[in-house]
């Protein structure tokens, strides 16, 4: 498949991607908040619960994979690429290395993992993925974000992005502007305006094919503990009006990341976005928590539950599916 067929499939008119690349550490901290022991078997049977839920290929188009998931094998010893793969969906994995504060702004990150990044995305090609996914994050805060911090992680990005089409794989550039902190949504705005504008500047720099690139970015959105709660509407206009300014036309499409926002939030604020379309690419999803969370709740690591888990997944799935095409009408 082509590095453009590829990017057309994630963003598939109704559909989006899963996010069930969480590290080690972040499960840890998700399981535990259900009372589960974080174990390689017990990672397994979760995300064999989500993978093998019937029908998710009517709203999934790809899944991001962690390092230890790629190489899994489900109950039933087939591979858990194979079975993604059987229901049409697209294997995708994740090869950032985390974050570390950056040297000359410790409030600010940069992205590990460019040391071997091109033999790394061999071997994952060969284990099945078609597209790899790298998270860069943005803070805003007291003078920040600064632009020092803004053009090292766009730069990181692109060299990233780079490497994955040289690889054959499509590159998901994830620029995540933090919804920590007490800003408004004018400052998200303005620091997301100043990212991806870098971004793409530096994407056309290196070469980047842009037709076989997934944008994968925040909504416009106050801060946490700003206490305010933007609407539907504020959070569309204002996400819309950046996009606009900003993303190339060759752009197949942008995958929104929830980024801390409830369940039925990031589904309300992804209808409202595409109600106001149609745009020249595809606005879709790429959720973890606001796909997983309920469903994670319900399975409670019980094999009784799965059955039960899976339906409160897919209902979530098929929500944010209504999303993609501006006809979400509210939970029912």
């Amino acid at each position: 498949m082509s590095l453009q067929s590829v990017a057309q499939q994630m963003v598939a008119p109704g559909k989006g991607i899963l996010a069930a690349d969480e590290s080690s550490g972040t499960i840890e901290k998700k399981f535990a908040k259900v009372g589960l022991t974080s174990t390689e078997e017990s990672r397994r049977d979760y995300r064999e619960m989500l993978f093998t839920s019937p029908g998710i290929g009517e709203y999934i188009s790809g899944v991001i994979l962690y390092d230890e998931t790629i190489r899994q094998k489900a109950d039933d010893g087939r591979t858990m690429v194979s079975i993604i793969e059987s229901a049409g969906i697209l294997p995708g994995i994740k090869v950032d290395q985390g974050t570390a504060a950056m040297d000359v702004s410790p409030e600010e990150k940069v992205t590990k993992g460019l040391d071997g990044l091109g033999d790394r995305l061999k071997e994952y090609a060969q284990l099945g993925a078609k597209f790899a996914k790298w998270r860069a994050v943005i803070t805003i805060g007291n003078g920040l974000p600064t632009d020092g911090n803004i053009l090292r992680n766009a730069q990181d990005l692109a060299r990233y992005a780079m490497e994955c089409q040289k690889a054959g794989v499509v590159p998901m550039v994830e620029p995540e502007v933090l919804m920590d902190g007490s800003h408004t949504l004018d400052q998200c705005v303005e620091a997301s305006r100043r990212t991806l504008k870098i971004l793409f500047d530096e994407l056309t720099r290196l070469g980047v094919d842009i037709t076989g690139t997934i944008l994968k970015t925040n909504m416009m959105v106050p801060g946490k503990e700003s206490g305010k709660k933007a609407t539907p509407e504020e959070v569309a206009a204002s996400t819309v009006q950046v996009f606009k300014d900003i993303l190339p036309e060759g752009l197949p499409g942008q995958a929104f990341l929830s980024g801390g926002q409830g369940d039925v939030e990031a589904t309300e604020n992804l209808n409202a976005i595409n109600k106001m379309g149609p745009f020249p690419w595809k606005l879709s999803f790429s959720y973890g928590r606001a796909l997983q969370d309920s469903a994670l709740k319900a399975w409670n690591g019980k094999k009784e539950n799965v059955t039960v888990a899976q339906q409160v997944f897919l209902k979530r799935a098929k929500m944010n599916s209504l999303a993609t095409l501006g006809t979400y009408t509210g939970e029912n």
